[in-house]
């Protein structure tokens, strides 16, 4: 099952190599570089002239059996806390940890994934909480 989600996975990757061209693209350097439907009267690529370039269709999507895996073969779940690790299989899914979550959760998540054995999809280094020095009191100086 494992070696058929992985060459789903590069069949699907193979597809992406095929891009939409905007209209127009390489004439204007204001462009941004993703697909927009062409609307123009007398648009070529409108009207489908093959040399204008494809329009996305029914059938350049992925293969239904692997839509929303990550490319490591793993299904993406995202989590807030870490009471959502123990509902997680560590064997087909891995974590993604939310962007609004705190440095000191994000180390507990990731201790306890580590401990359970989950994938974490974009780990980060835990800070260490850096405790301030004590500064000199005032009697000292005073005593000098």
């Amino acid at each position: 099952m494992a070696s058929e989600i992985k060459k789903l996975i590069k069949a699907r990757g193979a597809k992406k190599s095929s891009r939409f061209a905007r209209q127009c693209l390489q004439a204007k350097v204001k462009l941004a570089d993703s697909w927009r439907r062409p609307r123009g009267l007398h648009s070529k690529q409108r009207k489908d002239y093959r040399a204008k370039g494809a329009h996305p269709e029914a059938g350049f999507g992925a293969p239904k059996a692997v839509r929303g895996f990550h490319p490591s073969g793993y299904r993406e779940e995202l989590v807030f806390t870490p009471s959502e690790l123990s509902a997680i299989d560590p064997a087909t899914t891995a974590v993604r940890i939310g962007a609004t979550v705190g440095g000191a959760k994000r180390s507990i998540i990731q201790n306890k994934a580590a401990e359970l054995g989950i994938k974490i999809l974009n780990p980060k280094e835990a800070k260490v909480a850096v405790t301030p020095v004590a500064k000199p009191s005032e009697e000292v100086k005073a005593d000098e």
